[in-house]
């Protein structure tokens, strides 16, 4: 295709060449946070990029790794940040992905114990996955009498604000059966915060429970394929015409080496173009699945490159 000049060589591309990564593909993925948007913020032309993609008979979907809120939340989010055409079976959360695995691939046969808020749950509810009720345990509950439900065949782990030792406790011994299957919704480890603080990602409460339940789990976000996968179950997807977007190498840039896309990281996020070069010139192979085949400041260079 013209314009291509390398793969995995973390070129920063524009204009023309951008234009006809874009012509070439019939799919874009994108991830959200540090790519469409920061908090509440919106990325600028984030939301005429989309419509031009979609003007253009692109097919865009959204692919996060942030399970704090459901579909139709997001949905909402979209739109409070002026997308006018983002509908929900294009959005793909690792929470909405962790609910199809377990219907649809595990058939899992009980009952799943969430670490995890309300977007996991949710999800879980929306695909008929039976959950633990969470509720508050009382003054006399401790490690060493509190119930277990008899009925749990899976643990989840995602993003919980309200973690705490007693759900790590229940966990580890819903784990110590070993037909319970061990999910984690991704694999973050922390996620940026304004004021440049961070907090802890599901990533980081997944190792907690590896640790103390001596099993690893199997993770369902980016960067397994299985997001893809299920993106794929639904509608058509060639991954030769496909490009992922994202703004961290580990996860995004990953997930679409995994799953055979080109790949683009904006510099809107986490990563920098150094960390992308620093892995591109290491002599380690497992690093170069890091390493971007493209590299635009923002996703607004899209627009230029649309408009021209």
């Amino acid at each position: 295709m013209a314009g291509k000049v390398g793969t995995r060589e973390c070129h920063k591309i524009r204009g023309a060449q951008l234009r006809d990564l874009l012509d070439s593909k019939h799919n874009v993925l994108f991830d959200c946070d540090g790519v469409i948007w920061n908090g509440e913020t919106v990325v600028a032309g984030a939301p005429e990029v989309v419509t031009l993609l979609k003007q253009l008979g692109k097919r865009v979907f959204f692919v996060t790794n942030n399970c704090t809120r459901p579909r139709e939340n997001y949905v909402q989010k979209f739109s409070r940040l002026g997308f006018t055409d983002v509908a929900e079976e294009e959005i793909f959360s690792s929470a909405y992905c962790s609910a199809a695995y377990l219907r649809d691939v595990a058939k899992v046969q009980g009952k799943v114990f969430v670490i995890g808020c309300h977007g996991v749950q949710k999800e879980l509810q929306d695909a008929g996955v039976p959950i633990v009720e969470d509720v508050s345990d009382g003054p006399d509950v401790s490690i060493y009498n509190f119930p277990l439900d008899p009925d749990v065949k899976a643990v989840l782990v995602g993003y919980d604000e309200r973690f705490t030792f007693m759900k790590l406790a229940k966990a580890c011994c819903y784990l110590k059966d070993s037909d319970c299957l061990f999910l984690a919704t991704d694999p973050d480890p922390w996620h940026p915060l304004r004021g440049g603080r961070i907090t802890p990602g599901s990533g980081s409460l997944t190792a907690a429970l590896e640790t103390a339940s001596s099993r690893k789990a199997t993770v369902i976000g980016k960067p397994s394929r299985f997001m893809y996968e299920c993106i794929a179950s639904q509608f058509d997807l060639d991954p030769a015409r496909s490009l992922m977007i994202g703004d961290r190498l580990e996860t995004d840039i990953l997930f679409g080496a995994n799953c055979g896309l080109d790949t683009v990281l904006t510099l809107t996020g986490v990563s920098t173009l150094e960390e992308a070069q620093e892995y591109r010139d290491s002599d380690a192979p497992e690093k170069k699945d890091f390493v971007p085949d493209y590299v635009v400041e923002t996703i607004g260079d899209f627009l230029q490159a649309l408009e021209d």
